[in-house]
This record gives structure tokens, C-alpha cells and sequence, in this order.
């Protein structure tokens, strides 16, 4: 979870409805997508601009699943989840690696086939335009996924934009096919740029696999927060030290659990207050996270976990 966003900057409600936004544009690109592009591959017959098709179909489908998850993932805790929902997010990533992982094989196949038997790509000028139609849309869609994602750390729509961000690549690479076979007869190009894709595309499901994997394992949040919480407990003047810090991320809320050192002369009021104000920062830069803290007075020998 190395590349997992956490520091969001938005409350909750406001980075609500900034992800079903989000989701509401990536199932209308891909509806768009895959209407030009079924015309294009009618009149052009290219087993590359079908995988391109392939994929709009399925980033239609991921993107569904998408919405879905994102409006669960949103609902509030409540008696029977009161941890939140969050977690659907990374189930609705895998879904995605399993549909893309899905367009990959197909894609080899079909190219395997083309390889043994190319043929000739026909109006090869609608294909390229369709491609450029859609690097822009889809470009202008990464964008604006990639500025929610930096306000909201949705795991779901980043697994969406980097499925997209390799859209952008795979319709250039169409192009580069469409023009070889075209312009210099080299009619197998087509298919191998079709394997070729299908690669990347495996590449880009284990990405989204893996990160979606570490959120339902309850994996540390990244060193770099880790040592930001570290410093804004420490800077309450009251905290002499801290140990036992666990973090983990569900969706886009994070949750702290730690152990401050107090003098132990302290009240128990003043105790309280204490962690009150160090989880009061907590919150500032993590809005909506769940935090537990437990006070303990300083210098006790007490067992502690070697690895926190």
C-alpha cells in the first residue's frame, strides 16, 4: 500500500459527493467509448481497435461496480458495521483486476489467431480518428480522477484512473498499428501490438490487485504517514513519548490506534484531556478517522510490540 493516498483534504460529505461524481464520469466516457469505437472496428476489422472495445466494455462494466461500491462505501457505520463500509471499495478494485485480467486473455487469443492469418486493415482513417476521440476523452476523465483521488483517497476511483491512464497508452499504441499496416503492409503489427497490450494489461490489474489486497489485509499505512502521525502526537507538549501505533485504511477512512506516554503525576482528568487534544490533531489531518488512544504513564515496564 506504498502508493496509497491518506492525506485527504476534504470532510467526508464534501468528498462524497466528489466520488460519485467521479463514478457518474467514468460510466458515461465508457458508454460513449464504446459506441464509437463498435462503429470503428466495423468499418476497420482490426483486431486492435477490437481490443480497444474489449476494454471499453469492461471499464464500462468495472465502472458500474464502481458506482455501486463507492454509494456502500459511503453509507455511514452503523449496528452491524461499525467499522463502515469502506472496504467494499477494495472488494469493487479486484472485481476490476477480474475483468481486466479477463480482456487480456481474450485479446491474446484473438491476435494468436490473427498472428497465423493477418489481414488487411480497412478505412483505416475512421480507426484513427475514433483512437484520438478517444485519448482526449479519456485523458480528460484521468484528470479529473486523479484530483479526486488527491482530495479523497479513493482507492476504487484510483484503481479506475490507472485503468484508464493505460486506455491512453493502448489507443496510441492502436494508432502506431493502425498506420503501420496502412502505410507499409505490415499487416502482422496488428495483432502484436494486440499482444502487446494485452501485456500491459495484466500489468495494470496485478497494480490494481495488489494495492486493493493490502486494504482487506489491514496493511500499516505507508512509513511517510506513519511518521506524520508520529510527529503530531509528539508535538503536544504533554505527550513525552508514544509506542504501539497501529494504522490501517478501510476505503478512504483511516484508522489510528496508540499508546501515549504521560507523566504520571497527571490526573485522570488531565489524562483525558490530553488524548482528547492529541486525537483532536489526529483528526485535523485525517478528517473522519477512526482514533483510539490509550494513556499510559511514562517509564512502566510494559510488554510492547516489536514491530511498532
Amino acid at each position: 500500500m506504498s502508493d496509497q493516498v491518506t492525506n485527504q483534504s476534504l470532510e467526508p460529505a464534501a468528498a462524497a459527493r466528489l466520488m460519485r461524481t467521479a463514478t457518474y464520469a467514468s460510466v458515461a466516457v465508457a458508454g460513449t467509448l464504446i459506441v464509437v469505437k463498435l462503429v470503428a472496428w466495423r468499418f476497420t476489422d482490426s483486431v486492435s481497435l477490437l481490443s480497444t472495445l474489449i476494454d471499453s466494455l469492461l471499464d464500462a462494466a468495472a465502472s458500474m461496480i464502481n458506482l455501486l461500491a463507492v454509494r456502500y462505501a459511503l453509507m455511514p457505520a452503523d449496528r452491524e458495521h461499525r467499522f463502515g463500509h469502506g472496504k467494499a471499495e477494495p472488494l469493487a478494485a479486484l472485481g476490476q483486476t477480474a475483468f481486466i485480467a479477463g480482456s487480456a486473455i481474450f485479446l491474446v487469443i484473438e491476435a494468436g489467431r490473427r498472428l497465423f492469418a493477418p489481414r488487411p486493415v480497412l478505412y483505416v482513417e475512421v480507426g484513427i480518428g475514433v483512437m484520438i476521440l478517444a485519448i482526449a476523452v479519456t485523458f480528460a476523465l484521468t484528470r479529473f480522477q486523479a484530483h479526486v483521488v488527491r482530495k479523497t483517497g479513493s482507492v476504487a476511483i484510483k484503481a479506475d484512473s490507472l485503468h484508464y491512464v493505460g486506455d491512453i497508452l493502448v489507443n496510441a499504441a492502436v494508432i502506431v498499428a493502425l498506420l503501420l499496416a496502412s502505410q507499409f503492409g505490415w499487416f502482422i503489427a496488428d495483432p502484436l501490438f494486440g499482444i502487446a497490450i494485452a501485456g500491459y494489461i495484466l500489468i495494470i490489474a496485478w497494480r490494481i490487485a495488489r494495492g486493493a489486497f493490502d486494504m482487506l489485509m489491514d496493511r500499516e499505512l505507508p512509513e511517510r504517514e506513519r511518521a506524520r502521525i508520529r510527529r503530531i502526537i509528539l508535538e503536544h507538549p504533554s505527550v513525552i513519548d508514544m509506542h504501539d501505533l497501529r494504522t490501517r485504511a478501510s476505503g478512504r477512512k483511516t484508522f489510528i490506534q496508540v499508546h501515549i506516554e504521560l507523566d504520571g503525576d497527571l490526573s485522570l482528568y488531565r489524562a483525558h484531556d490530553v488524548a482528547d487534544e492529541v486525537e483532536a490533531s489526529l483528526r485535523a489531518a485525517y478528517p473522519g478517522a477512526g482514533v483510539i488512544i490509550r494513556q499510559d504513564p511514562h517509564g512502566i515496564d510494559e510488554e510492547r510490540a516489536s514491530f511498532a
